[in-house]
């Protein structure tokens, strides 16, 4: 008989033990459509569109989702382990809903906007002062990031077309809420459209920021307490002029020409500043003016000002004709009148953060859209949208203060959901056992006291 070599245990496997649940630490969301009532309010809201008879929760879907999940069929993990998650839905009664839904998509998902501005109005209550809208003024607004994302199709699927780079799929416009001093973000808003939509319609930014403002409910216009941020692509004659109707703050990212390079060379050197670093502070070989008294800009709105950025390109890089002196010129237009110009310029360019909301997306269920009907996928996209809505919220409300607080999706997956457990009856009542060599298993814990009802 051999001695193994083997750096690993290898125990005698078995298939029994149905007590044993894999995804214990799901508690964690379950726990919060529970505290919020997510589970009865998507009942109650799509009552219509259901059977008479109909039992199954339609939050579990969007629940599979929120661990892992990326096609209808996922919610077999929630299935296997009754006693964690209850009865779910079969297979083809998932699909038949899906299709219902899709039938009516347009009053559907208006319902579902209505449900989770609700829901959110709930989260950012209990969330006290680190709330979005917490103290939200004209120098410190609320940030919506406005951008758009290519989704490759890999089948022939309705309203699937050819992108601007050269591939074949979809390019969703989604609006992120920041919450800034945090790792995460919301999604307010996500318009599914063809591959070859294009960047800057002006009529679907428009359409997607003010689906993304209703979610916000403040009962009122939001003024200069709201802040819309986007590249070049948003800042359209369209789009700036609704803005400054609403009366809404604008970040936009604004293309320059040759006239306009032209025009900063009239600039002084006094008005160049040093630009500020990702942590605030000046950054050298980078400066900032404000190029509004030598631009051109009577045909866009009263108030309307052009910040521009001055650098030195990174070695290697090919300079453009925007570009001064050897150094790499960019734009933005905002009718933000107080600050720093450091300071609304590195504002600005943190609205490359709404990428990494994107990335998060596209690891919950956003990298392939499964369904072969343009319709079933925007419900499909309403899923995704709201499994993101249920860790954002997990993590502004209950684990605030926590490692967990700032961890993207595929980590707390990794470190907290897929904690396995163990479901034990015991004087009629079933506990829930969670292993006491978790490395994170306290957080579960933790959060069920922080969430449990008042």
């Amino acid at each position: 008989m051999s001695k193994p070599t083997s750096s690993y245990p290898h125990p005698v496997l078995e298939r029994s033990g149905g007590s044993v649940v894999s995804h214990a630490g799901a508690a964690t969301l379950t726990d919060v459509i529970a505290r919020f009532g997510i589970d009865r309010a998507l009942l109650h809201a799509l009552t219509p569109w259901r059977k008479p008879l109909a039992r199954h929760d339609p939050a579990k879907v969007l629940l599979a989702v929120a661990i892992g999940g990326d096609c209808l069929a996922d919610v077999a993990l929630l299935r296997a382990a009754p006693g964690m998650f209850g009865q779910v839905a079969s297979d083809p009664t998932v699909s038949r809903t899906i299709s219902a839904l899709a039938a009516d998509a347009d009053k559907v998902l208006k319902q579902i906007a209505v449900v989770t501005a609700a829901v959110r109005q709930q989260v950012w209550r209990l969330a006290g002062p680190r709330s979005p809208l917490s103290d939200a003024s004209g120098d410190r607004p609320v940030i919506l990031d406005v951008d758009a994302t290519l989704v490759t199709a890999h089948s022939d699927k309705e309203s699937a077309a050819p992108t601007f780079k050269h591939g074949y799929g979809f390019h969703p416009l989604t609006v992120f809420l920041d919450h800034q001093d945090g790792a995460g973000g919301e999604p307010l808003a996500m318009l599914l459209r063809p591959g070859n939509a294009g960047s800057n319609t002006a009529a679907d930014h428009i359409t997607v920021i003010g689906q993304a403002l209703q979610q916000l409910s403040t009962g009122h216009r939001p003024g200069r307490a709201v802040l819309v941020r986007t590249d070049a692509a948003g800042c359209t004659h369209a789009v700036v002029d609704w803005l400054t109707r609403r009366r809404v703050g604008y970040s936009l990212g604004f293309s320059l020409n040759e006239g306009h390079v032209e025009r900063i060379r009239a600039l002084p050197d006094a008005a160049w500043t040093p630009a500020y670093d990702g942590d605030g502070r000046p950054r050298d070989g980078a400066w900032v003016a404000d190029a509004t008294a030598v631009l051109d800009l009577t045909s866009w709105p009263e108030g309307l000002r052009v910040i521009v950025r001055a650098e030195r390109p990174h070695p290697g890089a090919q300079l453009t004709f925007t570009d001064l002196h050897g150094h790499r010129l960019t734009a933005f237009a905002t009718n933000t009148r107080r600050g720093q110009l450091a300071a609304l310029e590195l504002r600005h360019r943190r609205r490359a953060r709404c990428e990494d909301r994107i990335r998060n997306a596209k690891d919950t269920g956003l990298r392939n859209l499964p369904l072969h009907g343009f319709d079933q996928n925007r419900i499909w996209l309403a899923i995704v949208m709201l499994a993101l809505d249920l860790t954002a919220w997990l993590q502004l409300t209950a684990l605030a203060g926590t490692e967990a607080a700032t961890w993207e999706p595929k980590r707390l997956r990794l470190r907290l959901f897929s904690v396995a457990g163990r479901i034990i009856r015991h004087a009629r009542r079933t506990r829930l056992r969670i292993p006491a060599t978790a490395p994170w298993g306290h957080l579960i814990t933790h959060v069920r006291d922080h969430l449990a009802p008042t």
